[in-house]
């Protein structure tokens, strides 16, 4: 499999270094209460304000983050140091939690957003770095954390969705940052809900894409359970809930999926279910072992899927804003990507 380079990592620090800081096109999930609450988005949101939304400007920064890691010496390492500081502060911090005080917002980008947050809190925890940001973003990961475990126990049902309201991918993304604070149960509490949501399921049919999908709603739940069960537990659930992929069913997984019009927001997604694909394929080989029966022929679409959206994370905004990440992602390597 194609791995990320030191140029892919300077391209992508350049794309996301031009976006997080560009306030406009915006589309803001704007919650107001009343007349009062109308203002630009450098004022509600003074860290996450750029990528044309607040969900793509957060892991904006986690993809910034992450490069700095794998590539210490980016071309761009002081360009992205000087990003942090500017605008990842405490003040900053607070400002971006207190939106969430009013009751009305207590939804606001949840689950992917705030998914994303806890993962750049993560990723920003032990950083050789940009370390010193993890304690600077805590206000705000920390009020994240108490909406996610507050939400858990009343989420009856999961959405599946390959969009950003899909209950698995929001749940994976935040198993890291629940790693670094065992005292809280968050781990054990993601655990605890997705197997009461997915154990039973059973010969999925893979009903997808839909038009606007960038995250394949079966493998993000079958990467999910890969975390948390056990390798054994996994494969044996594995086994049954995508019972034909030896013989290439259901098809639609080893299909990637067709962008027709890149300028088109919602059908740019598409490139990034490509992409997320290949991620979410990583994850579910990885505890799997290397005998199993499908593993050339997935290894096989990876390649495809990759080919068919690489070359196109640059170009148009509706797809550049955010689709670096998912490059990044599709790239990375094992469960702690």
């Amino acid at each position: 499999m194609t791995m990320l380079s030191h140029a892919q990592a300077e391209q992508f620090s350049k794309i996301a270094l031009g976006h997080v800081t560009r306030p406009f096109p915006n589309v803001p999930q704007l919650i107001m209460r009343d007349a009062t609450d109308l203002a630009l988005p450098q004022s509600i949101h003074p860290i996450f304000y750029g990528s044309l939304d607040w969900h793509s400007c957060v892991h904006g920064y986690w993809l910034l983050a992450r490069l700095t890691r794998l590539f210490p010496g980016l071309a761009t390492r002081n360009d992205i140091e000087a990003l942090f500081n500017r605008h990842v502060t405490v003040e900053n911090s607070m400002i971006e939690a207190a939106y969430f005080d009013p009751p009305i917002r207590r939804g606001f980008e949840r689950p992917y957003g705030w998914a994303w947050l806890l993962k750049l809190s993560a990723e920003l925890h032990d950083h050789p770095v940009l370390g010193g940001f993890h304690a600077a973003l805590a206000p705000l990961s920390q009020r994240i954390l108490t909406l996610f475990e507050n939400f858990l126990p009343i989420a009856t049902y999961p959405v599946r969705v390959g969009t950003h309201l899909n209950s698995a991918f929001g749940m994976l993304l935040a198993l890291d940052y629940a790693a670094l604070y065992p005292a809280t149960g968050f781990t054990q509490a993601i655990r605890e809900k997705a197997r009461a949501w997915y154990d039973r399921d059973r010969a999925c049919q893979a009903w997808e894409p839909g038009g606007d999908e960038f995250l394949s709603s079966s493998l993000v739940e079958a990467a999910l359970m890969a975390r948390v069960l056990s390798p054994d537990a996994f494969a044996a659930w594995f086994a049954t809930f995508l019972p034909d992929l030896a013989a290439g069913q259901p098809e639609t997984l080893f299909t990637p999926a067709i962008v027709s019009d890149r300028s088109d927001g919602k059908i740019a997604h598409l490139d990034g279910l490509n992409l997320s694909r290949v991620w979410a394929w990583k994850q579910i080989l990885h505890p799997l072992p290397m005998d199993f029966a499908a593993r050339q022929r997935i290894e096989h679409t990876m390649k495809q899927h990759l080919d068919a959206s690489m070359a196109h994370i640059a170009g148009d905004y509706m797809g550049e804003h955010w689709l670096a990440t998912y490059a990044v992602m599709a790239m990375q390597t094992g469960p702690n990507w």
